[in-house]
């Protein structure tokens, strides 16, 4: 053991800390999930405080209605960033649509097949990439450090489109492609009183918080449809919980 090689030494060491890392990471996941329990009410309380409700536009019609895709999600990375960040954003995507039952959320390579696009762009493309690209006008406003917009309509959202900054810390681009990823497959308010959510601009969450895979899992529940009121949602809402508390089980 004490003549071992430098390379079989350095292999032996990296294989006992990515063990222990593993079982760190099992460990605090657990610990996460166990200390993270919500019950039905306040589940379905966030439910409702994120997907009624248009954070910017909340007198719309689309403030009192389910949004949703029903269609395939196919997202397209339009990276103008100095950094490389596409990697980030394709396994960010690949995690949702893991974590997601009755969500279809796949990276396209042509532009042309995807209704969800994600522009990666550094703080001084910001407002063009707004202008240009999302409103397709000089004179829109720009709003935010990143931004979503989602059109939709009486059959689901037809269309998403979110602005990532890459070149302002990692904790800043991924606050902000969670988040805005998030919020373009249909729960697009935030609220202050979400605390263990991304929908809250006063948090520092930058991951996809189990409050919030709850809340698409619920959202992409083949019971629940793009359109559908808050007493639609009440009439069906016990038995999707069921099944979504089995799935994230």
């Amino acid at each position: 053991m004490l003549f071992r090689s430098s390379n079989q030494l350095l292999s032996v060491r990296a294989a006992a800390f990515a063990m222990l890392m593993s079982v760190t990471l099992l460990m605090g996941t657990q610990a996460s999930f166990a200390q993270s329990r919500f019950s039905d009410a306040a589940l379905a309380d966030g439910f409702f405080r994120t997907v009624f409700g248009l954070e910017y536009a909340a007198s719309s019609r689309g403030a009192s209605v389910v949004k949703k895709f029903v269609e395939p999600v196919r997202l397209y990375i339009d990276h103008r960033a100095r950094a490389d960040r596409r990697r980030d954003v394709e396994r960010f995507v690949s995690a949702v649509n893991q974590a997601v039952r009755g969500l279809d959320l796949q990276v396209v390579n042509d532009p042309r097949r995807a209704n969800f696009t994600v522009y990666v762009v550094d703080r001084a493309q910001y407002a063009d990439v707004i202008r240009n690209d999302i409103y397709n006008s000089p004179r829109a406003q720009v709003r935010g450090r990143c931004m979503v917009r989602v059109l939709t309509g009486t059959g689901g959202i037809s269309r998403a489109q979110a602005v990532i900054v890459s070149d302002e810390g990692d904790f800043l681009f991924n606050r902000c492609l969670v988040e805005e990823v998030l919020q373009g497959l249909g729960p697009l308010n935030d609220d202050p009183t979400l605390t263990a959510s991304v929908f809250n601009d006063q948090s520092r969450h930058t991951r996809f918080m189990l409050h919030d895979r709850y809340v698409l899992n619920m959202l992409y529940h083949p019971r629940i449809q793009p359109g559908m009121s808050r007493d639609d949602v009440n009439q069906v809402l016990r038995s999707v919980l069921a099944d979504v508390h089995s799935w994230l089980r």
